[in-house]
């Protein structure tokens, strides 16, 4: 019951803040506290703490030279302003895992419960923090996968947002060509630092946390999942940049020197890349990717 007053309050927090700071629309702070109530709500709490790690410093990081992207990006919003559809982009692997996770390992929780309604009852050893590690168990690949997923998601937001404003021009990933700051699959060294680091964070907070929560973790973990962080935020956004290169359409207005939005009625030219895939599209498949992979390397 504990647990479940504790998500409620903090998806409660999480939806309100964003509502009154305009980082989230109605419908974004309806999904962050769905997104929120889900991360928190079981036994172990450090998918959470991930998950407030991500939005409060990726939404800070949209503030930096907000005059540098107004001029850069049509329709650029200060406080981000995230949608459901943005929110839930950011967040839906992440929820998956944890959601497994707790299935597995906490069968008392929400998680558990809900599987179980529908049918699917996983099995694992129930979560002992005094006796196992999460990180050090059968249990890892569904932690790892969280790290991987907010590691890129943090990772992708601080190379969009800080990379920008690099002094630099970035360069296509697959060609190798000067394109115009904002433009998808535009890569700059300052702009990868950046996604590496947001990845690191991640893998630092969490660990962290588990050194607090999770009594059988031992120190060497933190240089484990700051390695593995850094690297899910710059492979994701690797990634992330490689699909925005080729499968996302980028359109350019010259005359007002402005990146064009996914179904924007302004004239501009294409850039690069098939109108396959929107922004948020992408978004969800190379944070899959990258969960995925993560997951794949620490079974």
């Amino acid at each position: 019951m504990d647990n479940l007053v504790l998500a409620v309050s903090i998806a409660s927090l999480l939806s309100v803040h964003g509502l009154r700071r305009r980082s989230l629309s109605p419908s974004g702070a309806a999904t962050a506290f769905a997104v929120g109530f889900l991360t928190f709500a079981g036994a172990l709490r450090v998918f959470g703490v991930a998950l407030i790690v991500f939005y409060l410093i990726g939404s800070r990081a949209t503030k930096y030279g907000k005059e540098r992207k107004r001029r850069l990006e049509e329709g650029y919003v200060e406080a981000g302003y995230r949608s459901g559809w943005q929110v839930l982009s950011n967040s839906a692997w992440a929820v998956i895992a944890v959601t497994l996770w707790n299935a597995m390992h906490a069968p008392q929780s929400v998680q558990a419960f809900a599987l179980q309604f529908m049918g699917l009852h996983l099995d694992g050893p129930a979560f002992a923090p005094r006796e196992w590690c999460a990180v050090q168990s059968g249990s890892r690949e569904f932690v790892f996968a969280v790290l991987g997923h907010f590691g890129c998601c943090l990772g992708d937001t601080l190379a969009s947002e800080l990379g920008i404003l690099s002094t630099k021009k970035p360069r296509l990933v697959t060609t190798g060509q000067e394109v115009p700051p904002g433009t998808n699959g535009g890569m700059t060294t300052w702009g990868t630092a950046c996604s590496a680091c947001g990845g690191a964070i991640i893998g630092l907070v969490m660990a962290l946390d588990l050194l607090w929560e999770n009594g059988a973790c031992g120190v060497e973990i933190v240089v484990q999942m700051v390695m593995y962080g850094s690297f899910a935020g710059g492979f994701g956004s690797l990634v992330d940049s490689l699909l925005g290169a080729t499968v996302q359409k980028t359109r350019y207005n010259a005359e007002r020197g402005l990146i064009l939005q996914d179904g924007s009625p302004t004239e501009g030219r294409v850039i690069n890349g098939l109108d396959l895939l929107t922004n948020n599209q992408v978004n969800l498949l190379s944070s899959l990717i990258t969960a995925g992979i993560l997951g794949w390397m620490t079974l």
